[in-house]
């Protein structure tokens, strides 16, 4: 199996488990924080799902891993917006829910 499957493969299980979780929460209450917390989750997701792509060498025309090409922008663009997303739907959540 080759280094890179492994990685996105341990990877995709806490996205897919921040997925899941984030769309209960969105499921029941539709706001703000639930809806970054959605959006950055799917993205963590496909920054595993591209290292996969890279990794079986599905989509050759994307030129996964090469500087200044489709599939390096698509994981850069998915990695920022999972790392800047998630924490931030999280610290508003935090922020506005009452403390008991």
């Amino acid at each position: 199996m080759n280094d890179t499957l492994l990685r996105s493969v341990i990877a995709s299980v806490p996205a897919c488990l921040l997925l899941a979780g984030a769309v209960v929460w969105f499921s029941r209450v539709k706001t703000v924080p639930a809806l970054l917390q959605l959006v950055g989750a799917g993205s963590l997701l496909v920054v595993a799902l591209v290292h996969a792509f890279e990794a079986l060498h599905l989509f050759a025309w994307m030129n996964w891993g090469l500087e200044h090409s489709p599939g390096h922008y698509l994981d850069l663009l998915s990695a920022i917006l999972g790392l800047t997303f998630f924490p931030i739907g999280y610290l508003l959540h935090a922020l506005t829910t009452p403390s008991r």
